[in-house]
C-alpha cells in the first residue's frame, strides 16, 4: 500500500469541497495576502504568493485533484504515453476562449510550452529532456523526450513556475498582457494596494464535481480583490475583526485569538509543509561545501521551530523531506545530519575550513514571521560557532528578486507545502536560486526522475534525500501547520496549500 502512494500524499493536503445547499452568486471578496507579489506572471517565480494570485487568470494543461493526483484542466483527458514512454500525446479541450476572446489552440499550447522551457526554472527542469514540442493539429500536442522522464506531467500540473497557457501572439519577456483561461480575469492593479479579478464570462469550466483543484471551478463571486497587508499583527488584528474575507498566513500563537473571534474563523492545514534554509552554492561563503556543514553542524532545528510556533500543536522535529503518512517516507541520510546543535565542533570545522571573518548574509522577510523567528535563533547559534552574521530582512517580493542574483546572499530562508512528486522541489532544479549542480545530485536526480517503476521510484528518492544531506544545497528544520483565517461569511472555501476562491461564495 506505501508504494500504491508513491505518487500520492497519504493524508491529502486539500481538503473535499466544502458543500452548500446552494451557494449564492454575487459578490465582492477581500482576501489579505503576506504582501505585494513580485510578478503576475507565474512562469518566471516560484514565489508561492504569485502562484495564489495568479491560478485564477491563468490555467495549465493539467492540475491535481483532492489527493493530489494529476488531473486535466486545459488538456481532455491524462496524456497518451508511448510505450516507450517518450511520446506524450495531449488532447486539448475545445471551445475554450481567452479573456480577449479568441479561442485557445494548440498553437498557443506550443508557444507557452516554449516559453515556459526557456524562461520557467521548472521548464527548464524539463527541457533537457525534451527533444520535441509540436502542434499536431488544431486540438492535440505531442511532446518528444529523449528519454523517459516520469516527473512531466505533475510539472506541466504545478502552479509554481507554471506552464501556464497564454495566446501565441501575447508571450512577450517580460510579460506585458496578463490573458489567461481562468475563471477571472484581471481588471486593475495597484502596486502595494490592491489586484482586482474580476469574473471571466467567457470561461468554460469542466463538467463534473469540483476537485481539490481540478473538476469544474465555478465563478460565485463577481470580483476578487488580493489586498497585500505585510504586517503579520495587522493581519491578525484583521481577521479578529472581519476587515478580510480571507486572512493568509497568520502566526500560529493567535490560534485561539481567532477562535474568540465573532467574526472569523481560524483554518489549520496538518500538515502544510516544512520550512528550509536555501545556501547559495554557486558564489560566495556557502558556496564551500565545508562552511555548509559548519553551519547545519551549529543549528538547533528544535530551537528554531519552538521560537517559530511555540506549540508542539503546530509543529514537528522531523529531518526526513515527507512525514512518515507519505509513501515518499524515507530516513536516509538523516541520522547524525540533523538538529545537531552543536556550535563548538561547528567553530572546528569552521576554522578547518579557513573561515576568514566574511560575513555571512541570511536573507529573510517578517512578512513570514516564522521565517523571521527561527533566522534569529539561527543567528544566535551561529555567532556561537563563530560567523560574523549579516541578517537582511526585506519584504518578501524584495527577497524573491534579490535570491536570484547569486552576489547577493548565503542563506535564504523559504519553505515548502509537502509537494505530490518530489521532483517538483525547487533546489533539485540546476536553475532555481541556490543552483545545486554538482555531478553527485547529477547521478541521484536523473535516475530517480527517469524511472517509471513508482516502486523503483521509492527507492531512487532515498538515494536523492541521502545526496542533499551529504551535500547541503539546503537545510529542512522541520514540519509545520499553517494556520488562515476565513469570514464566517464565506463559504466554498477549503484549507489548501495555495487557497484558492473559485466555488467561493458570501453567504447573504
Amino acid at each position: 500500500m506505501k508504494l500504491k502512494l508513491a505518487f500520492l500524499v497519504a493524508t491529502a493536503l486539500i481538503a473535499a469541497p466544502s458543500l452548500s445547499m446552494a451557494q449564492e452568486k454575487g459578490g465582492v471578496i477581500n482576501v489579505a495576502t503576506i504582501g505585494e507579489p513580485p510578478t503576475l506572471d507565474p512562469m518566471v517565480s516560484t514565489a508561492d504568493l504569485v502562484g495564489i494570485v495568479t491560478q485564477h487568470i491563468f490555467e495549465t494543461l493539467y492540475t491535481f485533484d483532492t489527493s493530489w493526483k494529476v488531473t486535466p484542466l486545459l488538456a481532455e483527458s491524462l496524456p497518451e504515453i508511448s510505450a516507450d514512454g517518450k511520446t506524450y500525446t495531449i488532447k486539448l479541450r475545445t471551445g475554450i476562449k481567452f479573456h480577449d476572446g479568441s479561442d485557445m489552440t494548440s498553437e498557443d499550447v506550443l508557444a507557452s510550452l516554449q516559453r515556459w522551457t526557456k524562461l520557467a526554472s521548472r521548464g527548464k527542469q524539463a527541457a533537457g529532456f525534451i527533444e520535441s514540442i509540436a502542434a499536431a493539429d488544431p486540438a492535440t500536442v505531442t511532446i518528444k523526450l529523449k528519454q523517459p522522464y516520469a516527473p512531466l506531467v505533475s510539472l506541466l500540473a504545478f502552479n509554481n513556475s507554471a506552464a501556464i497557457v497564454v495566446p501565441a501572439e501575447k508571450q512577450a519577456e517580460p510579460m506585458t498582457e496578463f490573458v489567461g483561461t481562468g475563471p477571472y480575469m484581471l481588471k486593475e492593479r495597484k502596486a502595494d494596494q490592491y489586484i482586482q479579478l474580476a469574473r471571466f464570462e467567457g470561461y468554460k469550466p469542466r463538467s463534473g464535481e469540483s476537485d481539490g483543484y481540478g473538476g469544474a471551478r465555478h465563478q460565485y463571486l463577481d470580483e476578487i480583490r488580493f489586498v497585500p497587508v505585510p504586517d503579520p499583527n495587522t493581519r491578525v488584528e484583521a481577521a479578529v475583526s472581519g476587515q478580510y474575507d480571507y486572512v493568509d498566513s497568520i502566526p500560529v500563537e493567535s490560534f485561539d485569538k481567532l477562535k474568540a473571534s465573532s467574526a472569523s474563523a481560524p483554518m489549520l492545514l496538518k500538515p502544510f509543509g516544512y520550512p528550509v534554509f536555501v545556501f547559495n552554492t554557486k558564489e560566495g561563503l556557502s558556496s564551500k561545501l565545508e562552511v555548509r556543514k559548519a553551519i547545519t553542524q551549529a543549528l538547533s532545528m528544535e530551537d528554531m521551530l519552538a521560537a517559530a510556533f511555540g506549540s508542539k500543536d503546530f509543529y514537528a522535529l522531523d529531518g526526513a523531506f515527507y512525514p512518515s503518512n507519505y509513501g515518499w517516507h524515507t530516513e536516509a541520510g538523516v541520522e547524525g545530519n540533523y538538529n545537531l546543535a552543536a556550535p563548538e565542533k561547528a567553530a572546528e570545522a569552521l576554522k578547518a575550513a579557513g573561515y576568514n571573518g566574511e560575513p555571512l548574509r541570511i536573507l529573510t522577510s517578517r512578512q513570514y514571521e516564522f521565517h523571521y523567528k527561527m533566522a534569529q535563533v539561527a543567528a544566535e547559534y551561529l555567532k556561537l560557532a563563530g560567523f560574523k552574521v549579516d541578517m537582511q530582512v526585506v519584504d518578501w517580493a524584495t527577497l524573491t528578486q534579490r535570491r536570484t542574483d547569486p552576489k547577493l546572499w548565503d542563506i535564504y530562508i523559504t519553505h515548502s507545502p509537502f509537494l505530490p512528486e518530489p521532483a517538483l522541489i525547487g533546489a533539485l532544479s540546476t536553475s532555481s536560486p541556490g543552483w545545486w549542480d554538482t555531478p553527485a545530485r547529477k547521478a541521484a536526480v536523473d535516475p530517480f526522475t527517469s524511472e517509471a517503476d513508482p516502486a523503483k521510484r521509492v527507492a531512487l528518492w532515498a538515494n536523492v534525500q541521502k545526496t542533499i544531506y551529504d551535500e547541503l544545497p539546503l537545510i529542512k528544520i522541520g514540519d509545520f501547520n499553517a494556520v488562515a483565517a476565513k469570514s464566517k461569511k464565506l463559504e466554498g472555501v477549503d484549507p489548501a496549500p495555495w487557497p484558492y476562491f473559485w466555488n467561493a461564495s458570501i453567504k447573504k
